[in-house]
């Protein structure tokens, strides 16, 4: 079985590198503008009939999004096991706020509609807001505690030890990288919702969205100071790419400002910052007109310009350790096997693209606006 695989360990390895960052950049744009109108309804809308359009905006859309949000965590547990182990039980109150949260919003769609009464449909608003906003700021807040680095280790066995704590966890850093997840989330949302809905939301929302761009440049820029001048970045030594699964095998040094390293070695990585900076420029200025199809575009390639560079930048690793540096997972010691690398990979070559076919095909059925006329006409069908 093992000639038939023709790609090496290394390469495989990256190739799922590549993937993992495919799966988050699709959480990210799908899922996200999702969870920014959730978090816009309270501001854009102003009666019930407004918030309904909202609502029915993402309603058709928003459990397909959420695949993607399943696909992320199914390719960590399987490609890249003790960063499933490690993220998951550091991260364990983190990830149970934005599984609460996420909750909220079947049940939200579900139950807003079924009572005519202000109280109770205010209160499943609440809700549907809650599940936009917390993962939104709860996802980024993750991100800079992978920068800054969590502190976890390993014995000689590979058991893993976890001594951080959830508040330990909203560090300034990691509070400032929330902020600007909500603001692109908050703009690529306001985007969508530009598009999909009609006066006077469309024109609330694109002021949001346009307020949202200008507040991510500047969060993203005083980011990215702070990585360069303040933030200790790591640099492994003796890391064999093609080499086993064993992350105490290498030695890893912190400095600071080290997480730029990768731009002078890789000029061309240097087109995620850049990709995120012109997609929200793009949004401001595209926004100031008849929003269509290329402002969407081009918030969702500040989407994927923003996400990564936080990938391109930590580039081996992938979850430092800030307890002990030498125990960090890197890309080249903490994957699944060569053969299944090579297996997994087959299966997405084969399932990858019949998922983006069958997304853009709902995408194209369900085009257009949501109107007051057609959430008048549909009655309690709608939400």
């Amino acid at each position: 079985m093992s000639e038939i695989i023709f790609l090496d360990y290394a390469t495989l390895r990256v190739i799922w590198w590549v993937l993992l960052g495919v799966l988050l950049i699709g959480l990210a744009v799908m899922d996200g503008f999702d969870l920014g109108v959730a978090t816009l309804l309270p501001f854009v809308t102003r009666n019930d009939t407004e918030r309904r359009i909202v609502i029915n905006t993402i309603g058709p859309v928003w459990e397909g999004n959420q695949v993607w949000l399943i696909l992320g965590g199914g390719a960590i547990f399987a490609a890249w096991p003790p960063l499933y182990a490690v993220s998951f039980s550091g991260f364990y109150v983190a990830m149970f706020l934005v599984l609460a949260a996420l909750i909220l919003r079947p049940v939200g769609f579900k139950f807003r509609g079924k009572v005519k009464n202000a109280t109770w449909r205010a209160f499943w608003d609440l809700g549907l807001f809650i599940g936009g906003f917390v993962p939104a700021l709860i996802f980024g807040v993750a991100v800079g505690n992978v920068l800054v680095g969590v502190p976890f280790s390993f014995d000689a066995t590979l058991r893993l030890t976890y001594e951080g704590t959830f508040l330990g966890l909203l560090n300034p850093f990691a509070l400032l990288c929330g902020l600007v997840s909500v603001a692109m989330l908050v703009m690529h949302g306001g985007v969508y919702l530009a598009i999909k809905a009609e006066d006077p939301i469309e024109h609330r929302a694109a002021l949001a969205a346009r307020g949202a761009a200008v507040v991510l440049i500047v969060l993203f820029t005083l980011g990215g100071v702070w990585v360069a001048t303040f933030l200790n970045g790591y640099m492994a030594e003796g890391v064999v790419p093609g080499g086993p699964s064993n992350p105490l095998g290498k030695v890893v040094v912190t400095a600071p400002g080290a997480w730029l390293n990768n731009y002078g070695v890789y000029p061309w990585m240097l087109a995620a910052p850049l990709l995120g900076y012109v997609g929200a420029l793009g949004v401001v200025l595209l926004l100031g007109r008849k929003p269509g199809a290329w402002a969407f575009i081009s918030s969702a390639a500040s989407v994927l310009g923003v996400v990564a560079t936080a990938g391109v930048s930590l580039f081996p690793f992938l979850l430092p350790s800030s307890l002990e540096p030498g125990h960090s997972l890197t890309v080249w010691d903490s994957s699944s096997s060569h053969m299944t690398l090579f297996l997994m990979l087959i299966a997405t070559v084969v399932f990858m693209p019949l998922i983006l076919l069958y997304t853009s095909w709902v995408f194209w059925v369900l085009r257009g606006k949501v109107t007051a006329k057609y959430i008048t006409d549909s009655g309690e069908s709608a939400y």
